[in-house]
């Protein structure tokens, strides 16, 4: 089997077969049949599921069992995926960690220092909440780009 570039795969990895993949990689050890992603994504034909199933299997990112099930072979991040990681069964935004640290150390801090007059005191609130409001909105549009 060939081995494609992430450039390569980057091209092929879009709309509906993106979303395959997607709901393969929320569940890696499970293996899916193409009735299961007709069902589970609302694709109005089992022909619609496997055709995604078996690009998925050309570009070497799944493998096909004798029974006709297939399971997620190898992990890439290109894309929109590139800004995820798995955590269990979820998927979530990598910006997810930096928005939380940094909104419990403003808290902490605030809770620690309060919002006294010193500049030194309004300087690092001001940026403490600059930190946390680009990295929520940057957390939330990532996860709005989510294929599922």
């Amino acid at each position: 089997m060939k081995d494609f570039s992430p450039e390569e795969i980057e091209s092929q990895l879009k709309g509906k077969t993106l979303l395959v993949y997607w709901f393969m990689l929320k569940s890696p050890d499970s293996p899916v049949g193409v009735r299961e992603i007709q069902r589970k994504l609302g694709f109005s034909s089992p022909s619609i599921a496997a055709h995604h199933l078996e690009k998925l299997l050309s570009l070497g990112l799944v493998r096909k069992s004798l029974r006709g099930e297939y399971y997620l072979t190898k992990e890439v991040k290109v894309g929109v995926l590139k800004f995820f990681m798995r955590l269990g069964r979820f998927m979530i935004p990598r910006y997810l960690f930096y928005s939380v640290w940094f909104s419990t150390m403003l808290i902490v801090y605030l809770l620690l220092y309060g919002v006294s007059g010193s500049l030194h005191n309004i300087v690092a609130i001001i940026f403490g909440v600059s930190a946390c409001v680009i990295l929520w909105f940057e957390t939330i549009r990532l996860w709005r780009e989510k294929p599922i």
